[in-house]
């Protein structure tokens, strides 16, 4: 395929893949507000941005396994239809409860699109061409990440739109990528039978639930060390070795347990475990940060976030053209590591007060880090598997990124309300008797404050209390990237191969393919 054709190809697909990206990014900066106005607290800011990365996580290998066996491009569309239906309900909701189911609807779609672009990515194109094409998806992703909070922030901010056209705004995006996918998207079918691995599935989801409604509510409703964690810890450890059980007597398991027999694949899920929890909790703490430690309004929220997205897009091009001009790629892994340590070891010294310009450079080095990182931990996953295991590969080291990004910003949704409270509580002998009572007004029932209509000393000694918390969590998961970085060091380079996947698929069986 010439490279026309290659874009004419992808043009739909990353027209969904930015639909999907677009659904998370745009209620970053307009969460604080969601959340307010439909009565919600800590907790259930948090369980929106987890519903929606459970269902991705748990729903990934799913796709990516009958990627392996039925149409792409059904699967694509398939997967925008569940989008489109997830993001009507969500911007219909009256309480946080249906929100949170809405973003499980908006996430099986998510997960879809996200998976299926890596797959047919490689499907029609040579690892050793696939940086290139990789760097335009991290284009897509730079710069859904970007206009999303951005447009957010502007709708939330206009009178007479409002936060709910926030999750009606992919709607039309995703209307148009199933007319351009009819037309542009035309691969193979593999002559296979469609084998589900609905037991797989259902204890991979299962376990996954099971961990994240301990770590949710783990140091909230219960102690880190009590019989409920024993409990759910148990239970989710009793149904991830079912899990393993099964998959070692299903035909076509959903996660192929002989991939991690491959060092290099075992690595990188590893590395994207760590890379997940890293950069879904550094990234959803920034717009609690601008808005409820610096007082930002949801639209310059969005505005000081570029800088993180200016890094990732710089690094994700860049790196992509060079790796398919040279044919190297573990420098570039290498790299990213430590420059996402270093940026989030440095974000971990922000107060409230903190000037935004070193913000901006902490931020722009986190974001070089992850444009380095993501795209080549999957390509020298693809690089190691035959065309049959190609979509449960891919969607292998997807799933455990999103995995990471789950558990994490679960975990440490739940700290950052700790340390909130332990700050807050540390500085309230600074307000007067008289600030006292709307300190505490403010800072109880679990809701989300209203800067806006807060005293000037309360709303000063609030934004520190998060400013300091925010920056405490950013310390924490400075030592998890750094352990990212640590088992990179270990995946060995081998060179990129020269066949698509398409190609290889035709080596190995001619007839199988129409």
């Amino acid at each position: 395929m010439t490279h026309a054709q290659i874009m004419r190809a992808l043009s739909g697909l990353l027209l969904g893949l930015f639909c999907a990206i677009l659904s998370s990014t745009v209620v970053t900066n307009a969460l604080p507000r969601i959340i307010s106005d439909l009565g919600g607290g800590q907790s259930a800011y948090t369980w929106v941005v987890t519903a929606s990365l459970l269902a991705v996580t748990a729903s990934t290998p799913l796709w990516g396994k009958l990627a392996d066996q039925f149409s792409k491009k059904i699967l694509v569309q398939s997967s925008l239809v569940i989008y489109v239906i997830g993001s009507l309900v969500a911007g219909l909701a009256q309480n946080p409860a249906t929100l949170i189911g809405a973003r499980v609807i908006q996430g099986l779609g998510g997960g879809g699109l996200s998976a299926l672009a890596q797959v047919v990515l490689a499907a029609m194109i040579s690892p050793r061409e696939r940086g290139r094409y990789s760097g335009y998806l991290g284009a897509t992703f730079a710069v859904a990440t970007v206009g999303g909070p951005l447009l957010g922030g502007v709708i939330t901010d206009t009178s007479w739109l409002g936060w709910r056209w926030c999750l009606f705004v992919g709607v039309p995006f995703a209307v148009v990528a199933l007319a351009v996918l009819q037309r542009t998207l035309d691969l193979p079918v593999l002559k296979r039978q469609v084998k589900v691995d609905w037991a797989g599935a259902f204890f991979v989801t299962a376990a996954v639930c099971v961990l994240l409604v301990w770590v949710t509510f783990a140091d909230d409703r219960y102690d880190w060390l009590s019989w409920q964690t024993y409990t759910l810890v148990g239970a989710s450890i009793a149904l991830t070795l079912t899990f393993l059980f099964v998959e070692t007597r299903a035909s076509e398991p959903i996660i192929p347990l002989r991939l991690f027999r491959n060092p290099t694949i075992a690595l990188a899920s590893v590395a994207s475990l760590f890379v997940g929890t890293v950069l879904f909790a550094g990234t959803v703490f920034f717009s609690q940060y601008f808005q409820l430690a610096r007082g930002e309004s949801p639209t310059m929220s969005g505005v000081m976030t570029i800088p993180f997205i200016a890094g990732l897009f710089v690094s994700s091009t860049v790196s992509g053209r060079v790796i398919t001009r040279t044919g190297r790629w573990k420098g570039w892994l290498l790299a990213g590591g430590v420059l996402l340590t270093a940026g989030l070891a440095l974000l971990g010294m922000l107060r409230h007060d903190t000037p935004y310009l070193y913000t901006a450079f902490c931020m722009a080095l986190m974001g070089l880090g992850v444009g380095m990182t993501l795209q080549n931990l999957v390509l020298c996953t693809q690089n190691q598997v035959s065309s049959s295991d190609l979509g449960a590969a891919s969607s292998t080291v997807t799933f455990f990124r999103s995995l990471g990004g789950a558990v994490g910003v679960s975990v440490l949704g739940s700290i950052l309300s700790t340390r909130i409270g332990h700050y807050a509580r540390e500085t309230l002998t600074r307000l007067g008797p008289e600030d006292r009572a709307s300190a505490a007004q403010a800072s109880g029932g679990g809701r989300l404050p209203d800067l806006a209509v807060l005293p000037a000393p309360v709303r000063t000694w609030l934004e520190g209390a998060y400013g300091h918390a925010i920056g405490d969590i950013f310390m924490y998961v400075a030592p998890i990237a750094l352990l990212a970085l640590l088992v990179t060091l270990f995946i060995k380079e081998v060179p990129l191969r020269a066949s698509s996947g398409l190609a290889q698929a035709a080596e190995e069986a001619p007839d199988r393919t129409t």
